[in-house]
């Protein structure tokens, strides 16, 4: 077996692994990349390739190089919400615009840019295990075949969806949320689709939800390239994911001679961030810590900003030759007082939404007006309406009244959610006074929905 040392072992070569790397390379820190994929697969990840808002990512890599080589699409201006039942459709404006990229090539810039910077990347290199004696100190993986230790002062887990290291470390005496199941997360599935002609809808992401509190999408790389998938909740039924996408493409018209070019599956976190993602000696980011949209499931600007403040808390811990949990605390806290409340308070709406009826929810969601719709599941909670919208909001709902003011409450304990978030601890001697007052909320949130606990 052969042996190597570094400063900083990061665990995977997506998004935020890559972000991770790239910024200790740059602070001039030892750091190696461990990827299990080839060079030439490197990259390819399952994903909808589609970001919303005028994403900022850490200037750490060439932004313009990014942009130029992997978003094919930058002219997305809505949303195109379909309700299954009726066969009609919403239009949801997006102020802040959108992006499509091409996920493999995005990827691949990324891993160029993290090896342009100075990191060592070991690609077709599997971890087994992991090194732990008091903290986590390294981990074992088979390289091209053979065995490697990779000792490091810090490693950096940023293997995905319920990560191998995750579940080799001893974390019980540690902060670190082991509070985890397979039901948090969702299982996914899409194609790269390329149809004959332009579709009409290019400037827009498509949506249309599935009978297990999921959705089909549709994403326009260009206007003959479409992401095209679908993902179910792993706390409901299983379903056929290929057979559900092809039997919805066959009832699209413009999809009629389509060409898939490339298909991929995956899981991913419907869940809230992880309560801790720091333990002695190891921090997890991105997928690996449920740094993604638990609704949408997009995770693309949060992972980069992870895996930079990440490694820059990494580097401050190693300069003061001290890594326990309260030297890389500071990360935790930058991740939950930034994205980290969104992402926590849009998961109350996956609580609420896994508490009632497709059709009951489709209901309520066709009748709001659009910029209700997304600001109920977005960031500030609803908008003033006119007297007119509101008198028509009111009729279009009826029969579905009880619910809409049960989604109103949800909002409101959403709200209160981001506060909570925003008095996040900066040391952990203050997390567990600080987990009970989170709970309180949820456990309003169960009251009011009637749905199961969901941690």
């Amino acid at each position: 077996m052969s042996a190597e040392s570094h400063d900083i072992v990061v665990v995977g070569g997506g998004t935020a692994g890559a972000f991770a790397a790239a910024t200790a390379a740059d602070e001039g820190v030892d750091v190696v990349l461990i990827e299990r994929k080839s060079e030439d697969d490197a990259g390819h990840i399952a994903c909808g390739d589609a970001i919303k808002g005028k994403s900022t990512f850490p200037d750490v890599i060439d932004r313009e190089y990014l942009r130029e080589e992997s978003f094919t699409n930058q002219g997305i201006t809505r949303a195109i919400f379909e309700n299954p039942q009726t066969g009609e459709s919403i239009d949801i404006p997006f102020p802040d615009g959108g992006a499509i990229v091409d996920r493999k090539r995005y990827g691949e810039v990324l891993l160029e840019e993290a090896d342009r910077k100075g990191a060592e990347i070991h690609y077709d290199t599997v971890v087994q295990d992991v090194v732990q004696n008091g903290r986590v100190q390294g981990v074992t993986a088979k390289r091209n075949g053979d065995r490697t230790t990779y000792e490091a002062e810090v490693v950096i887990d940023a293997a995905g969806s319920l990560s191998v290291l995750q579940d080799k470390a001893d974390l019980s005496e540690a902060t670190f949320d082991t509070n985890v199941s397979y039901q948090q997360f969702c299982s996914a599935y899409r194609e790269v689709v390329e149809v004959e002609n332009p579709v009409p809808w290019d400037d827009a992401i498509v949506f249309k939800p599935t009978e297990e509190l999921g959705y089909l999408w549709y994403f326009p790389r260009t206007s003959t390239e479409i992401n095209a998938g679908l993902g179910f909740q792993m706390n409901k039924p299983p379903m056929e994911l290929v057979d559900v996408l092809k039997r919805d493409l066959r009832g699209r018209p413009e999809f009629r001679n389509a060409r898939v070019t490339d298909k991929l599956g995956a899981a991913l976190p419907t869940r809230r961030p992880y309560d801790s993602a720091v333990a002695p000696g190891l921090m997890a980011v991105g997928d690996a810590a449920a740094h993604v949209n638990p609704t949408t499931g997009g995770g693309i600007p949060g992972a980069a900003k992870a895996g930079h403040w990440a490694a820059l808390q990494a580097i401050e811990a190693i300069g003061e030759d001290d890594v326990d949990e309260p030297a890389l605390w500071g990360y935790n806290h930058r991740v939950m007082t930034d994205f980290g409340k969104r992402f926590a308070a849009m998961d109350l709406y996956n609580v609420f939404g896994g508490a009632h009826d497709l059709e009951d929810l489709v209901g309520v969601i066709t009748a709001l007006p659009g910029q209700q719709l997304v600001d109920a599941l977005g960031k500030n909670g609803t908008t003033s309406m006119s007297p007119g919208l509101k008198v028509k909001t009111l009729f279009d709902t009826f029969g579905h009244w009880g619910l809409l003011y049960e989604l109103y409450q949800v909002s409101q304990r959403a709200s209160e959610l981001k506060e909570v978030y925003d008095e996040y601890p900066s040391h952990p001697d203050g997390f567990a006074a600080w987990q009970a007052k989170r709970d309180a909320v949820m456990d309003e949130v169960y009251a009011i929905t009637g749905a199961e606990p969901k941690y």
